[in-house]
């Protein structure tokens, strides 16, 4: 498993990712899901890593959708969910950046527009904190500045790593007003959907430009932690469930109140709710009657 493991860690590092581009959603009070679920038939030899990354998924989002497939030989022909479905945080408005920890996932919201990216999170013990910030300072080739904590437990790292592709902040950076957390590239594409980072946002290399582009300085960004996310669209009832072992929450009750929050409790199928708790697959599920 660990010569697999590295085998494919090799394929990302060399991996030019023909990944989609990131689309722009409509969204509005009774369009509170956006974009679609896919399916994808698995090509030799490939990964759910590299498919996750083709498709703008973490490896989170596409193994709790495919639990039963192996991640790094998930078997030729294989037909697997693409979970390119999402329903939007709870927000009393939405505004600038929402990045919501449970799904690693990084929302940019302007005027009934939505733009949406996978995300790498802090390590355990290491992380992103909860809060309101906002954009402080933006930088193209960021060179990174070992923080003291890291060259402790890495001493063969120097204090200055130049920018290029051993970087790993990657091509572009933006610092929030919690100066050491940076929403940023990576030279590990396979930690984006996990948590493996000093407390910093990872994005995959082909999205840091995209996002770093349209985000103007001093943009708010909200970090939060949602596991459970409730929305309307087409008059349908969505609940969209993530394990999140941070959070000690009853996610039944959680459920409950989201759905009344949005009044629509009296519309949804209890079994087809329970089902949805049970799974916590992360994919949007009706649960409508």
């Amino acid at each position: 498993m660990v010569f697999r493991f590295l085998v494919f860690l090799f394929c990302l590092f060399i991996f030019s990712a023909d990944s989609f581009a990131s689309e722009v959603y409509s969204y509005s009070k009774n369009n509170g899901v956006i974009g679609e679920i896919k399916t994808y038939a698995v090509k030799s030899d490939e990964s759910l890593i590299e498919i996750a990354r083709k498709f703008g998924i973490g490896y989170n989002e596409i193994t709790e959708a495919n639990p039963r497939f192996d991640p790094f030989i998930p078997g030729n022909g294989k037909t697997v969910q693409i979970s390119t479905q999402w329903v939007l945080p709870d927000m009393a408005a939405y505004e600038g950046i929402v990045i919501n920890l449970s799904e690693m996932r990084l929302y940019y919201f302007t005027k009934e527009r939505v733009m949406t990216y996978a995300i790498g999170i802090g390590d355990e013990g290491k992380d992103t904190p909860v809060g309101n910030f906002k954009i402080v300072d933006k930088i193209i080739n960021p060179p990174w500045v070992v923080p003291a904590s890291i060259r402790k437990e890495r001493p063969e790292l120097p204090k200055v790593v130049p920018p290029g592709p051993n970087n790993p902040l990657g091509s572009h950076a933006m610092r929030l007003s919690r100066p050491s957390i940076l929403i940023h590239g990576t030279d590990k594409p396979f930690a984006v959907g996990r948590k493996a980072s000093h407390g910093c946002i990872r994005l995959y290399p082909e999205d840091i430009p995209d996002l770093f582009k349209v985000v103007p300085n001093k943009t708010k960004v909200a970090i939060i932690r949602q596991p459970v996310k409730a929305g309307v669209s087409g008059g349908k009832v969505y609940l969209e469930v993530h394990k999140d072992k941070s959070m000690r929450i009853n996610y039944f009750n959680e459920a409950v109140r989201l759905l009344k929050k949005n009044n629509v409790y009296q519309d949804i199928d209890r079994t087809k709710l329970l089902a949805a708790l049970k799974e916590k697959n992360g994919i949007p599920v009706i649960i409508s009657k």
